[in-house]
């Protein structure tokens, strides 16, 4: 394993020692896979699901060497053919023992696509897929049929699974739920960020993947084992932090992990012998202050309404009615209507959020930058 200076990892996985905590998320979600049930996984972004899916995987190969694991992110996908391609670079050829194997095995199923195979620094094989892309179901007929024929027990998670619902091709979710079903070898992890969307696709009866899943929505880390993780970071360079500086750090994000990951990072890089409120606060402002140039780019694209209801959810930092009477006279926000509509924009496009207390702004940071106007 690569030596790692800071432990308070803001990208990728690394190793068990470097995670914090989910034990029981951990343990849950390890025998629903190794027990034949496909997971739905929701949380906002930047709360730790990418982390988690790559903690499991590492456990379960340690568990379990023969099983195939893949991790497969269609964020930036915009149609059936951006989905096959990335789908189709992550799995092909990963199921064969040696990488000459693999012209042979995947090559004599997928016809449709043209293959280039080549062997990895580390000697595994990896696939260029190049196809056309009117035959983009005929290429996902074909990696589900290689999945099902290696005979490996396979884990796949595929995160931004909501993106699927936005692809112009008609049927996109009954046919991969149709090839879901056919592949009793493999377990899927279906992850997404919109709630909203992720709902539609999974709760709604007229749907195909309606119930078709175990639904597992991850919040934050308690705040005791996020306490004993960060001791434990900062101690290695000999710097301590009282349980009350670490408590209002971590209930000022509401223990959202990203963000008090990201302090306790800056931390750790410029932290001496005991933190105490002071400290905390100017790396909070560091912090903000390197991304005002990204939240004035953003806030520019606002509609006058959009910016002005945004701002007041900042204010309030979690508003559980925008149509509430004494919130509209408060903030001068005029027709419900109106308001109503700027919200769902602000939703749809992750300024804000829903959470079970109310509407909060998306980006933590970002809120605390929009109080300031």
């Amino acid at each position: 394993m690569k030596y790692i200076h800071n432990p308070f990892l803001l990208t990728g996985y690394v190793a068990p020692e470097y995670f914090c905590d989910r034990k029981e998320e951990t343990r849950n979600l390890i025998s629903a896979l190794y027990n034949g049930r496909n997971i739905t996984l929701m949380a906002p972004r930047r709360m730790g699901k990418t982390g988690l899916i790559h903690h499991c995987f590492h456990l379960l190969k340690e568990q379990h060497p023969d099983v195939a694991c893949f991790y497969v992110d269609i964020f930036a996908t915009k149609t059936l053919a951006d989905f096959v391609s990335v789908f189709g670079r992550a799995v092909l050829g990963k199921l064969d023992s040696l990488p000459e194997k693999v012209l042979t095995v995947a090559g004599n199923i997928v016809k449709s696509a043209r293959l280039v195979f080549s062997a990895d620094n580390m000697g595994q094989p990896q696939a260029s897929v190049e196809f056309q892309p009117h035959l983009a179901e005929a290429t996902l007929s074909e990696i589900f049929t290689y999945l099902q024929q290696s005979g490996r027990e396979c884990y796949i998670a595929i995160d931004e699974f909501q993106q699927v619902a936005a692809y112009p091709e008609d049927g996109v979710e009954a046919l991969l739920r149709t090839y879901v079903q056919q592949c009793p070898n493999v377990r899927f992890i279906f992850s997404g960020s919109k709630q909203h969307m992720m709902d539609k696709i999974f709760n709604e009866a007229s749907r195909p993947f309606y119930r078709s899943t175990e639904k597992m929505h991850l919040s934050a880390i308690a705040e005791p084992s996020y306490y004993e993780y960060a001791v434990r970071g900062l101690e290695s360079i000999g710097v301590t932090i009282g349980d009350d500086v670490f408590s209002r750090l971590y209930q000022r994000f509401d223990g959202h992990t990203w963000y008090v990951q990201r302090i306790l990072n800056r931390l750790f890089e410029v932290g001496e012998g005991a933190l105490t409120d002071d400290d905390v606060e100017q790396s909070v402002q560091y912090v903000v202050a390197t991304e005002v140039d990204d939240f004035q780019r953003h806030y520019a694209r606002l509609t006058v309404n959009q910016g002005h209801l945004l701002k007041a959810i900042a204010k309030e930092h979690c508003v559980e009615a925008v149509n509430a009477s004494a919130f509209m006279r408060k903030y001068n926000l005029k027709g419900t209507s109106s308001i109503n509509k700027a919200l769902a924009f602000l939703i749809d496009n992750e300024y804000a959020y829903r959470t079970r207390d109310g509407y909060i702004v998306y980006d933590r940071f970002m809120n605390l930058w929009l109080k300031t106007l």
